[in-house]
């Protein structure tokens, strides 16, 4: 037996026990006549003790030991002198009187503390080291608890867990697919998910009614810092279920986390439509912890003759709470960085809400107090705030007020990560246009039902028909997203034919999906959550690579791994990939 109990659970109450502990030396005091050795493992420190009552030859072993070495002790429990109230073991210390060393270790590249001296690039490399360390251990522990808390919670509503295959066909749609050559199947190749749309789809003709999966999918695409190439899905799908079914069961899920992992009550979420997201924040995932709400102030800013306004599609603005006070300088340093090309602003306008009910703008050259009087209601401001206004084509100029309005907010510190603001956002647009192709593309698949009422305007004004979809968003993230879905081969035939697929193509790709309709497909919809961003927003970052065991960083690479690899002449020869291509 390696140990009878762990380093973190021995207290007072275990005075005079004799007990075996194994684990890591986090560090060691060496006094000379006294030897204190911190023993780690996964569950926290205990204090073990080496002095001249311990046997000579384990008091000068003790003096041997390095960081990290592993090591297995034996001892008495006893009262500690001088108690450390910040740890759960600080009451008491190890007299140790067996000391085997398990495994010498070599000096760590860097520290095992919670505040470690090792930069990203180097933790990324020895990332089993940096799993040691208590930010990134806890944060693992944290995830286990969600995904537990998940599993059990659709459980209980007899959702039945189901593994869906990880080697399937490419397809047309989403992001590049990753694609595994067959060896068997000389020239064909398999594509790794990017999620299990077709399949739980599938798992729905074949009755089981609630599916669902924790699952790994894979999207070939450029990285940022919550994206990473492999990711994870609460994957779920039900039958004979309408919209509002689906939104009931899973914004119980999303309560039942926030109560159950954060202690957070939450109220029922609102519902607002996409284009009134697009037209108030300016993006379809707004974080709601905050006002800012956008003001369009065409009507009382294109009157005047400032050509700017003037030759705008748009003229639209914000009300930033205490900005009023904001110096010259931290104002052209705000036009400066809406101007950045990742924002791409000409230019921007202000107007100050002074204590007096007065306004002192910009371009007091054009507008008189009453205009801007109209801009502060239009936008909410009061005395003491700032208006900040962009204009231009109306899609850009929205996109770049939502970056300023979300910049903004973090530097007055008003996106607080132990405040939660879930909501759902409906009605998507089905199509949106890809203006270099002239194409249609799914907003979301190509599986999503239209909304029964617009079906009308797919031939006439496919631009204008609503999906039966819907994403859940939490402090500004897309955290899930999900639709009902066609379910019969005619309309699903009809949606292939306005994303521009033949009826060959259609059939090619999706034919398996369009047969399985015809035997008894059972209406149904489903919803995905990302798990990774779910976790990290619940445990109040807004990064997702510490809550994965071994990420990929923004190349896509695993440096301790140092995948990807080139492989060897004769297994590319044995997958019947010509060498010369690559």
């Amino acid at each position: 037996m390696y140990r009878s109990h762990n380093c973190g659970e021995l207290n007072a109450s275990n005075i005079n026990t004799e007990v075996t502990l194994a684990g890591w030396v986090q560090k060691s005091r060496d006094k000379g006549f006294m030897n204190w050795v911190d023993l780690r493992d996964r569950y926290g420190i205990t204090q073990l003790i080496f002095n001249d009552k311990t046997d000579m030859f384990i008091f000068e072993k003790s003096k041997t030991l390095g960081r990290e070495f592993v090591i297995q002790v034996k001892g008495t429990v006893i009262e500690r002198e001088s108690k450390n109230p910040n740890i759960p073991t600080g009451d008491i210390e190890v007299f140790v009187t067996e000391l085997t060393i398990l495994n010498a270790a070599l000096t760590p590249p860097f520290t095992i503390e919670d505040e470690t001296d090792g930069g990203e690039d180097i933790r990324m490399k020895y990332r089993y080291l940096d799993i040691r360390r208590n930010p990134v251990k806890n944060s693992l522990l944290f995830r286990h608890k969600v995904a537990m808390e998940v599993r059990k919670y659709l459980s209980d509503l007899d959702f039945c867990e189901v593994e869906t295959p990880y080697l399937i066909k490419s397809t047309p749609e989403g992001a590049r697919d990753f694609v595994v050559p067959s060896r068997m199947n000389e020239g064909q190749f398999y594509a790794l998910p990017q999620s299990p749309q077709t399949f739980k789809q599938l798992l729905m003709v074949g009755g089981m009614d609630k599916y669902f999966q924790i699952v790994k999918c894979f999207r070939d695409e450029d990285l940022r810092a919550d994206r990473q190439p492999e990711f994870t899905q609460i994957d779920c799908e039900m039958a004979f279920v309408e919209q509002e079914d689906i939104l009931n069961v899973f914004e119980g899920l999303t309560r039942h986390l926030l109560k159950e992992i954060k202690g957070i009550e939450v109220d029922k979420f609102p519902r607002i439509t996409y284009d009134y997201a697009m037209k108030t924040y300016g993006n379809d995932k707004p974080d709601i912890r905050f006002g800012m709400e956008f003001g369009e102030l065409n009507e009382f800013a294109q009157h005047k003759d400032f050509p700017v306004f003037n030759a705008a599609e748009l003229v639209v603005g914000i009300a930033v709470p205490g900005a009023g006070n904001y110096t010259r300088k931290e104002i052209d340093g705000l036009i400066d960085w809406v101007k950045r090309p990742q924002v791409g602003a000409s230019g921007m306008v202000y107007s100050k809400c002074n204590d007096d009910g007065t306004f002192k703008s910009s371009v007091d050259k054009f507008y008189d107090q009453e205009d801007l009087a109209q801009w502060a209601k239009i936008t909410g401001a009061k005395p003491g705030d700032m208006i900040f206004v962009l204009s231009g084509p109306a899609n850009k100029t929205r996109a770049q007020l939502s970056a300023l309005r979300m910049e903004l907010a973090t530097r007055l510190g008003l996106r607080n990560p132990e405040v939660f603001a879930p909501l759902w956002v409906v009605d998507f647009p089905l199509l949106e246009l890809d203006e270099e192709s002239g194409r249609y593309h799914a907003m979301h698949h190509p599986f999503t039902s239209p909304k029964p009422e617009d079906m009308a305007l797919l031939e006439t004004e496919p631009g204008k028909v609503r999906a039966n979809a819907y994403d859940m968003v939490l402090n500004g993230n897309e955290i899930g997203g999900g639709s009902i879905r066609i379910h019969d081969k005619a309309t699903q035939q009809l949606m292939f034919k306005y994303l521009g697929f033949t009826e060959e193509e259609a059939k090619a790709q999706f034919g398996f999906l369009m047969d399985a309709f015809q035997f008894g497909a059972p209406p149904h919809g489903g919803l995905a959550f990302g798990l990774d961003r779910l976790v990290a927003i619940l445990g109040g970052q807004e990064t997702i690579r510490d809550f994965i065991a071994f990420p990929k960083n923004n190349s896509g690479r695993d440096v301790m791994i140092d995948a990807p690899a080139k492989i060897d002449d004769a297994q590319l020869k044995e997958l019947h990939i010509k060498i010369d291509a690559i």
